[in-house]
């Protein structure tokens, strides 16, 4: 079958290889190869083309690929992904987000030849299965003049900003006119609430850690999948937040 290809890695040199070494991977099947440098640029690819492999860097300016990997998912036709990084150390999350090998740089041929024949036998497993039509749950944002369609589970978390609410995806914000305590209502069973100013997607949440925050001191936070930023959890909210890490 012809294989449409994703590579994601902010360094070029590294991308130049992975392009020459798909070169080499049954030289007579039908290939195409597609190259991002970032997150952002890489959901603009997944939109436009049919892509079936991504391999994917994990420390990346902006969305890491862990987050990336993590927003793949919920696609209506998830790409397969194969990690290439040079950091062993997140072997366990890659895995835990479905996916099919994790390679280390410098990436050697028989190894990717390897990774390649799993990713294959994947696609022709999930391919033969008939899609499971699931219903999506979206907010309808107005943005910049226009009306935007944002699938619920997409969002990584609702912060309130003075009058508004930030929605956060993997890749990009919106803001929503609306209020915290409407969404928590609203999606109590996906979100939760962490502050008075703040409601976290329950399956996003990644660790509980010590903080220091400028304006109350030390305190707690949590990591979000995909996210470099930590969002302070109030101490009215911190027993609630540790069960729910703890069930989940």
């Amino acid at each position: 079958m012809e294989l449409h290809f994703l590579i994601v890695d902010d360094e070029s040199l590294a991308r130049t290889r992975l392009r020459a070494l798909l070169s080499e991977y049954k030289p007579d099947q039908p290939h195409t190869v597609q190259e991002a440098s970032n997150a952002v640029t890489a959901m603009g690819v997944l939109d436009r083309e049919p892509i079936d492999v991504v391999l994917l860097d994990i420390h990346m300016p902006g969305t890491d690929g862990l987050g990336l990997a993590n927003h793949l998912r919920i696609l209506r036709r998830p790409p397969v992904v194969i990690f290439v990084t040079a950091h062993a150390e997140h072997a366990v999350q890659a895995f835990d987000l479905d996916a099919v090998d994790y390679l280390t740089k410098p990436v050697r041929a028989e190894r990717l030849r390897d990774a390649l024949g799993k990713a294959e036998r994947r696609l022709q497993t999930t391919r033969s299965q008939p899609p499971a039509v699931v219903p999506t749950e979206h907010l309808i944002i107005q943005d910049r003049g226009r009306t935007e369609r944002v699938p619920l589970a997409e969002v990584l978390y609702f912060k309130a900003e003075l009058k508004y609410v930030t929605v956060r995806t993997a890749v990009r914000s919106y803001i929503l006119d609306g209020s915290l305590s409407e969404l928590e209502s609203r999606y109590s069973s996906q979100f939760m609430r962490i502050h008075r100013n703040a409601l976290v997607a329950r399956h996003a949440v990644r660790a509980l850690e010590k903080h220091f925050d400028a304006e109350e001191g030390d305190g707690w936070a949590v990591r979000l999948q995909g996210l470099d930023e930590r969002l302070s959890v109030s101490r009215r909210q911190l027993a609630a937040v540790r069960e729910a890490i703890s069930v989940t």
